[in-house]
Formats: C-alpha cells, sequence, structure tokens
C-alpha cells in the first residue's frame, strides 16, 4: 500500500527507506528524490529566502493517490512513499520525497521519475518565493515541467 502524505513537518529520508523496504527481500532496486529549496529562481533578480506552499486538503492527497496508481500500473513496484509538505519553507528545507521500489532497479528508477514530474504538473499545490527584498511572487507552471511530463504520455 502507498504512503502518501501532505504535512507542514519535515521527513527523515532514512527512516521513509527503512519503512519500505523493512522485511522486504524481493525489493531489488529503490529509486529516490528529494527536492528541497534553492535559493534561486530561474528569471529571479534577487535571491531566494523561502517559499510557501498552498493546498486543498483532500484534493491533493488524492491527486497523488491517482499518480500513485498509474505509476503502480506502468511499474511492477513493491512500494512507493510521496511526502509532500506544505506552509512556510526556508531554502534548504526539504519540500518532497519520492521513494518507489521494485524487484529492479530500472522500474524503480523510472517510477521515480514519473512520480516526480507528474507530482510538478499534475498534483495541485500553489507556490509562493520569498525575496531577500521581503517581497514575493507566485510560482507559474514552467514549461520545462510541462516537457518533462509529457515524455511519459507517449506509448
Amino acid at each position: 500500500m502507498p504512503r502518501i502524505k501532505v504535512q507542514t513537518e519535515d521527513f527523515d529520508i532514512g527512516a521513509e527507506i527503512t519503512a519500505i523496504t523493512a522485511g522486504r527481500p524481493d525489493i531489488g532496486g529503490i529509486g529516490c528524490f528529494v527536492g528541497t529549496v534553492r535559493d534561486n529562481a530561474p528569471g529571479a533578480s534577487q535571491s531566494v529566502t523561502g517559499m510557501t506552499l498552498e493546498h486543498y486538503p483532500g484534493m491533493t492527497e488524492r491527486a497523488i493517490a491517482r499518480i500513485v496508481e498509474d505509476a503502480e500500473k506502468r511499474w511492477p513496484l513493491k512500494g512507493v512513499t510521496v511526502i509532500h509538505r506544505v506552509g512556510p519553507l526556508r531554502t534548504g528545507d526539504n519540500i518532497v520525497l519520492v521513494v518507489a521500489a521494485s524487484a529492479h532497479r530500472q522500474a524503480a528508477l523510472d517510477a521515480t521519475a514519473f512520480l516526480i514530474d507528474w507530482l510538478k504538473t499534475k498534483a495541485p499545490f500553489w507556490k509562493r518565493e520569498d525575496f531577500a527584498s521581503g517581497e514575493g511572487a507566485w510560482v507559474d507552471a514552467r514549461e520545462e515541467d510541462d516537457a518533462a511530463a509529457a515524455r511519459w504520455l507517449a506509448p
């Protein structure tokens, strides 16, 4: 059963990998992606000091569950964890964790890439970057993210 959480508190990457693999000798590969708040933004003239993420509780978890279900149909996964943080975050803070486990590495790695690409484009999160000046700006969808997600639409 996949583990899906949307939360304000940080997560322990090692503990989450241990949880997905505990007692599972059938797992031969684990893909993992951790997204963090960086101190710069494409096209920004000043440094980023943090970010605030908003979502609709319930709706967001259901959207993530559908993305995970799609990944489970595409690859023979033994386990999936998706944890996404919301609320105010500072640079260097963890934002998202995606872990996909399978009997073989390629399925785990491909599923991890798919999950993060689709989370970026299909999960209902809204991001506001905060700048050193005290100003902030909502982050628009990026063409690069849409292009990355589109590669998974091809048969």
